[in-house]
């Protein structure tokens, strides 16, 4: 046997519920409480409370500072941006970097780098400062005689990294630099070259000479001759060690 509907019943059944919106809901519950221009003010002084905190944080960053430590809870801080000074000037030895006061850096700190300062200072509730940047050399306003880290020192010789920006180092930086870190390093390259050029020098440059004493004699005048064109450049230049600039306000 089959029951048959009336229609006023199918077009009861088909009456669907309406489903609660959710942003007119929250409209309605912010109205209940507070205006749209309170809210606009509110959250302007919110917006310049925030600008007025990073502008102090940018200032701080243009200029010098004597701070040597920072008070921080040690239990907050993340571990593995936690740096020797040590370990700071192995790194800037072995890629030609220094290691210098913020204010001394040409290029613009990022605003990620900022929001990371300003939230740190809350974290800590701590005013950060004594910033440290490590990065090339031309990226330093550095004083004459003639891919950046921002660090924040937490005493002891130690190091907080804050931020990284730019691109990752050369690959092959370290092997171009290394000549460059100490003397023992220049000197080995100089002999190293000394030593592959008096293999290639002509048998017949001395007359009838014995291979081996113009291998020995090649050798002895090619190494004093860059030697001596080396020390002349580095002095024209200004040029020192890595081991000796790391951590120097000045070019040479």
């Amino acid at each position: 046997m089959v029951i048959q509907r009336s229609p006023k019943i199918q077009n009861a059944m088909k009456v669907t519920v309406k489903r609660p919106n959710l942003e007119e809901a929250l409209l309605k519950e912010r109205k209940k409480h507070q205006t749209e221009q309170a809210l606009l003010e509110e959250v302007k002084a919110i917006l310049a409370h925030d600008e007025d905190q990073r502008t102090v944080i940018k200032n701080k960053l243009t200029v010098e500072s004597s701070t040597k430590s920072n008070k921080l809870n040690l239990e907050l801080l993340e571990t593995d941006k936690i740096f020797h000074l040590d370990q700071v000037r192995k790194i800037c030895v072995d890629y030609r970097f220094r290691f210098l006061d913020v204010n001394l850096f040409k290029g613009t700190v990022p605003e990620e780098a900022i929001s990371k300062i300003k939230n740190l200072e809350k974290m800590h509730h701590a005013i950060l400062d004594g910033f440290k940047i490590m990065a090339p050399s031309k990226l330093f306003h550095l004083k004459n005689h003639d891919d950046p880290l921002l660090f924040v020192p937490i005493g002891n010789n130690y190091f907080y990294l804050i931020h990284k920006w730019g691109n990752d180092i050369n690959p092959l930086r370290k092997i171009a630099v290394r000549p460059f870190k100490n003397m023992q390093s220049l000197m080995v390259l100089l002999l190293i070259l000394s030593l592959l050029l008096a293999f290639i020098v002509p048998e017949n440059a001395l007359g009838t000479v014995n291979p081996d004493i113009l291998v020995a004699l090649s050798f002895l005048f090619i190494f004093k001759s860059l030697c001596g064109i080396t020390l002349y450049y580095a002095f024209w230049k200004g040029k020192n060690f890595n081991e000796f600039i790391w951590d120097s306000n000045y070019y040479n």
